[in-house]
């Protein structure tokens, strides 16, 4: 039997855990998702299993290498971010892995601050708002001062990526897509990590910092394969665009989040951009991304159950409605003058305020729905815009399958080229193609996403 080279990326997000065979055309030819039990820390906040996902993975690998038809070539791997591992000499996770969202005590969140410059200071020069457990760094000060002990015993503090890595490679390191992603551990004034990070003795916390592209060497039961570092999802999920496009764009990613990324926008951050939420990451190639979140993905799907309980209707009815551009010119005329400009990306929309009664049915209370998210997402997306000459938006993820959502956000940009973009699997992908030349003999592909465009059809404005 002739085997098919492939690449196998484990792209673990917080609910699913999914593993993925590419072929050298990026096809999927195999794929497995489970999800696991979260447990509790010592403070009975909830976080991962850790256990459960390294037997997880392992369990996943032996499959994988037992199936005759597939020659694992290389390993790679994809995870949520601001999530770090802490183990000691023998590589023993030291602490459960602490969640993102776990809570910071305000007393050493102003202690840090006040040490280090300010809030408004600190954030502009590591391009990180003030978020808490979610910047991972504060995680690792916040072990220093409450679990000295603990702190000490670390021989590598490891973000969620480079710690699976480490599983299978025995080799421990640090790459820039999570140690740049709102951590406050880099300096993007500088380059380099912040001051505060050698000041503190974090630095000899860290593991070696490589590029993402780097691989290890390693045998497995027999075979013979190449491990990649890891990456951060978010950066991993813009690869693949990086990789076909050339010409500036911009990035919506939908989801549960709706997050802009501009690749091709090189200001420095503001103190607005900031207090919006709006933040940095650094690419697979080591530079800057501006980002701006808006929460759109959840607030759509508590407004649909809202929509159909008031209305009695199924809310799996809403996910095809097909787009009435005189529905939305109605809407319009009839709502001017409580519209207004949208607020910043951390804000709701205006339709959490609408009244349910005095839309005729249903279908026009949806429109409103979209057409509210939209002019929330635009103000949102006009944050990574500002200083940068973008000719092009994409947007993947759940909206772009949305046709009232992808016609009006058209006609907010009629001087941009707005298209929805199709790929499966774009964060699994992404993490594949940053190893392509140590397990790929083919060309790096030119054709993995599909694009449809939309025209301006309808007149509106913010």
């Amino acid at each position: 039997m002739q085997q098919t080279p492939v690449i196998a990326v484990f792209d673990v997000g917080k609910t699913n855990k999914k593993l993925f065979l590419f072929n050298e055309h990026y096809k999927i030819v195999h794929e497995k998702s489970a999800r696991f039990l979260e447990t509790v820390d010592e403070d009975g906040d909830a976080c991962e299993n850790l256990e459960s996902l390294r037997l997880g993975m392992f369990d996943s690998l032996r499959e994988v290498f037992s199936r005759q038809e597939f020659a694992v070539k290389a390993v790679n791997f994809s995870t949520y971010g601001a999530s770090f591992v802490y183990v000691d000499e023998d590589g023993a996770p030291l602490s459960p892995l602490y969640n993102y969202l776990k809570p910071y005590p305000e007393q050493l969140k102003r202690q840090f601050y006040n040490t280090y410059g300010g809030d408004e200071q600190f954030s502009r020069q590591t391009a990180s708002p003030v978020l808490g457990s979610l910047n991972s760094g504060m995680q690792l000060y916040r072990l220093k001062y409450e679990k000295p002990e603990l702190f000490h015993k670390i021989k590598y503090a490891l973000h969620l990526p480079q710690y699976l890595s480490y599983l299978i490679s025995g080799r421990a390191f640090s790459e820039i897509t999570s140690i740049g992603c709102h951590t406050n551990l880099w300096d993007f004034t500088k380059g380099g990590y912040h001051e505060w990070v050698s000041k503190e003795g974090i630095l000899e916390k860290l593991a070696p910092l490589v590029s993402p592209d780097s691989v290890v060497p390693v045998a497995f039961q027999g075979h013979s394969y190449a491990v990649g570092v890891g990456l951060h999802d978010s950066s991993a999920a813009l690869i693949p665009y990086l990789v076909n496009f050339q010409e500036p764009f911009v990035l919506l990613s939908t989801g549960t989040w709706c997050i802009s990324l501009n690749p091709f926008n090189t200001t420095p951050l503001t103190a607005e951009e900031l207090q919006n939420d709006c933040l940095c990451y650094l690419q697979y190639k080591g530079k800057p991304v501006k980002a701006s979140r808006f929460f759109g993905g959840y607030e759509h799907e508590q407004q649909v159950k809202r929509i159909a309980a008031h209305f009695n209707q199924n809310t799996a009815r809403y996910k095809a409605v097909a787009f009435e551009p005189e529905m939305i010119s109605k809407l319009q005329r009839e709502a001017f003058s409580v519209a207004r400009r949208g607020e910043p990306q951390g804000h709701v929309s205006l339709f959490g305020r609408r009244d349910l009664s005095s839309f005729a049915c249903d279908v026009e209370a949806y429109h409103q729905l979209i057409l509210d998210l939209v002019t929330q997402q635009v103000a949102s997306t006009q944050l990574v815009l500002e200083g940068a000459v973008v000719k092009r938006v994409f947007v993947d993820g759940g909206f772009s399958k949305n046709p009232i959502y992808m016609n009006l956000l058209a006609s907010f940009y009629p001087e941009k080229e707005v298209f929805a973009a199709s790929m499966a699997q774009a964060t699994a992908i992404g993490t594949a193609l940053t190893i392509h030349r140590h397990w790929n003999t083919k060309q790096m592909p030119r054709d993995i996403i599909a694009l449809k465009y939309y025209a301006v059809t309808h007149d509106t404005s913010i």
